[in-house]
C-alpha cells in the first residue's frame, strides 16, 4: 500500500481517539470508573510504590491525578500512532495492536472494586470502534486507478473488483514478484495501481475527530455531573440545632498575601485518590454502619438532613503536606455528629477502628476513641454555608478535628465497618503510612514569600499556625538564627482551627533567612528536626529566604 508513514501515524492517532471517545460514551452510561483510561490510572496508583506517590504529590500537588491521566493519554497517543504506521503495511498488525490495548484495559477494569460484567463494555466497544476506524481510514487513504504498466516482470494481474476491500488488495499485492514467471517485455492495459489519496484521507480524519469529540462530550454529559450538580444546588440546608459561635473580632488580620481565616471553597486544597470525582446522587446515597455494633444502621441523605445538625469551624490538614506546604485549609462545616450515630448503633467494647469506605472504593481507618471523646467529628453535608462541593465529598464526607485527612476525612463516604486495627487495614497503611495520624503542631510563613525582594525598613512577617484540637498558644519568629521574638496572635473560636500570627521586622540590606515555630496549648513546641511527610507527618521549622535592598 502506498500510504506514507506520516499518514499512517495520523490514521492511528485518530482511530485511538475514536476508541477512547466511544469508550467514554459507553462509560457515561455504565459508570465513569469503567472508562479504561481511568481504570488504568487507578491501577497505576494502587501499584505504584510509596516513594513514587510521595514524589507525585510533592512535584504536582493537587494536579497529580491530572498529570497521571495526561501521561496515560500521551502513551496511548504515541502507541496508537505507531499502530497506524504498522497497519498501513499489514492491517492485521493494527488489529493486533488494538487487541493488546483492549486486554490491558479489561485487566485494569477487573482490578477495581465491585466490577460487574457491564463495566467491561466500554473497553470492548471502544476497542472495536477503534479497529473499525483504523480500517475505514486506511481504505479512504488508498484509491486504485487503471494504468498502462510494463508486464515483463509480472504475470497478468486480475482487475480490482469495484467495492473490494483494501486489505484484500493488500494481500494480493503482498505476493512477491519473485514467485511469478518472467514475461516478455510488452505493454499491457487494464491493471490497477494503488495510489495515496490525501484529500479522502483528510476528510475521513476530520470525520473521525468529530466522532471522537462528540462521543467524549456525550459520555461526560451522561456521566451525571450536571445531574449531580443540579441535585446539589437544590439542597435546602436545615438550620443547625447547635450553631457555631460567631467568629470573634480580630480573627483575621486581613493582610495582603496572608491566608484568610476562612478558606473559600474554590481555594480549598484537594488531595485524594480519585482519578474521576465520584458523581453521587443524594437520592441514591446511603450510609451503612455495621461490624462490631449491636444494631447495624443504614441512613439515607434525607435521614441525615432530618437529624439534629452541628456547625463547627475545623481546619483540615493533609499528611502529605511538607513543612510550609499548601495542603491545609479552614472551613465552617455542618453535619451530624458521628458519635451520636455510633451510639445508636451500639459500639462493642472491643471496637477501636472505623473502616470507612468512599464511593470510589478508597478506605480510611479512624480511631474510635477520637470520635467518641466529645470533639466535633461530623458526617458533614455542608461547607462554608453551602452543600458540599462535589470535589470535596458531596453528598456526605467525614470531618474529624485533630487527625490527618488520610485517617479521618473520607469523602463520598458510603460505608463504615466498626472493627479493630489488628484485624483490618485501610488504603494507606500497607503502603507505608502510620495506622493512626494525629496532627503535628506546625506553622507557616505566608508573607514575605520565599525569594521575595524587599525594601529596607519596617515590614510585616505573617502566617498561620495549627495544632488541631489542642490549639496554638504561641508563635515565635527569628531572623538569621538570632533571638526568637514572640509574634502577635489573632483570635480564634476554639482549638480546632488554625491561627493567624504577625510580627514587625526592621529589615536591613542583604540576604536574610526567616524562621517560625509554634507552641501548642499543651506546652509542646514544634521540633526543629526535619522529617518528611511519610509515615506520619512532616516536622521542622518553616524557613524563607528574602533579599532586602
Amino acid at each position: 500500500m502506498s500510504v506514507p508513514a506520516w499518514a499512517g501515524g495520523l490514521v492511528g492517532l485518530v482511530s485511538g481517539g475514536v476508541a477512547l471517545g466511544v469508550a467514554q460514551l459507553v462509560a457515561g452510561v455504565v459508570g465513569p470508573a469503567a472508562f479504561p483510561v481511568v481504570a488504568v490510572g487507578d491501577a497505576a496508583v494502587d501499584a505504584a510504590p510509596a516513594p513514587l506517590k510521595d514524589f507525585a504529590i510533592a512535584a504536582f500537588g493537587e494536579n497529580d491525578k491530572a498529570v497521571l491521566v495526561g501521561g496515560v493519554l500521551v502513551v496511548l497517543a504515541v502507541v496508537a500512532a505507531l499502530i497506524g504506521v504498522l497497519a498501513r503495511r499489514r492491517l492485521s498488525l493494527g488489529f493486533a495492536g488494538f487487541a493488546v490495548f483492549g486486554v490491558v484495559g479489561l485487566l485494569a477494569v477487573l482490578t477495581r472494586p465491585d466490577t460487574g460484567v457491564l463495566d467491561l463494555l466500554p473497553t470492548v466497544v471502544g476497542t472495536l470502534a477503534g479497529a473499525w476506524a483504523l480500517r475505514s481510514l486506511l481504505r479512504r487513504a488508498t484509491t486504485f486507478t487503471p494504468a498502462l504498466a510494463p508486464a515483463y516482470d509480472r504475470a497478468p494481474q486480475p482487475a480490482m473488483v469495484p467495492g473490494a476491500s483494501v486489505d484484500d488488495e493488500d494481500a494480493r499485492l503482498e505476493e512477491g514478484p519473485e514467485d511469478e514467471p518472467e514475461r516478455p517485455a510488452v505493454m499491457r492495459a487494464g491493471g490497477w495501481v494503488p495510489e495515496f489519496d490525501r484529500r479522502r484521507l483528510l476528510t475521513g480524519v476530520a470525520g473521525g475527530v468529530v466522532v471522537a469529540g462528540a462521543a467524549t462530550w456525550l459520555g461526560r454529559e451522561f456521566g451525571g455531573r450536571q445531574a449531580v450538580d443540579a441535585a446539589r444546588t437544590s439542597v435546602a440546608l436545615p438550620k443547625p440545632a447547635t450553631p457555631a459561635k460567631p467568629l470573634p473580632a480580630g480573627v483575621d488580620f486581613k493582610l495582603p498575601g496572608l491566608s484568610s481565616f476562612v478558606t473559600p471553597n474554590k481555594d480549598f486544597y484537594r488531595v485524594d485518590t480519585a482519578i474521576v470525582v465520584p458523581q453521587v446522587d443524594p437520592d441514591d446515597w446511603t450510609l451503612r454502619i455495621h461490624g462490631l455494633v449491636d444494631r447495624p444502621v443504614e441512613l439515607t441523605y434525607a435521614d441525615l438532613l432530618g437529624r439534629p445538625l452541628t456547625e463547627a469551624d475545623v481546619t483540615l490538614t493533609c499528611v502529605s503536606n511538607d513543612v510550609g506546604g499548601p495542603y491545609v485549609g479552614n472551613a465552617r462545616w455542618l453535619g451530624v455528629r458521628m458519635a451520636d450515630v455510633l451510639r445508636e448503633a451500639g459500639l462493642r467494647s472491643d471496637a477501636d477502628m472505623l473502616l470507612s469506605t468512599s464511593a470510589d472504593g478508597f478506605t480510611c481507618g479512624t480511631p474510635v476513641d477520637v470520635i467518641m471523646d466529645g470533639r466535633d467529628a461530623l458526617f458533614a453535608i455542608a461547607m462554608n454555608g453551602e452543600a458540599l462541593p462535589v470535589d470535596h465529598g458531596f453528598p456526605v464526607r467525614q470531618v474529624v478535628p485533630g487527625l490527618y485527612g488520610y485517617v479521618s476525612a473520607t469523602k463520598w463516604v458510603v460505608d463504615i465497618k466498626v472493627t479493630r486495627f489488628d484485624e483490618d487495614e485501610a488504603y494507606w497503611t500497607p503502603r507505608g503510612w502510620a495506622a493512626k495520624g494525629p496532627i503535628k503542631t506546625q506553622s507557616r510563613i505566608d508573607i514575605p514569600g520565599y525569594g521575595d525582594r524587599l525594601k529596607a525598613g519596617r515590614t510585616t512577617i505573617a502566617g498561620v499556625a495549627w495544632a488541631q484540637h489542642t490549639g496554638v498558644d504561641a508563635v515565635e519568629v527569628r531572623v538569621d538564627s538570632g533571638q526568637w521574638r514572640v509574634a502577635k496572635l489573632a483570635e480564634v473560636p476554639g482549638p480546632d482551627t488554625w491561627r493567624q500570627w504577625s510580627i514587625d521586622w526592621d529589615a536591613t540590606p542583604g540576604e536574610h533567612a526567616i524562621q517560625v515555630r509554634a507552641t501548642d496549648a499543651a506546652g509542646r513546641t514544634q521540633t526543629d528536626q526535619l522529617a518528611p511527610p511519610a509515615p506520619d507527618g512532616a516536622t521542622g521549622w518553616h524557613t524563607v529566604t528574602v533579599q532586602v535592598s
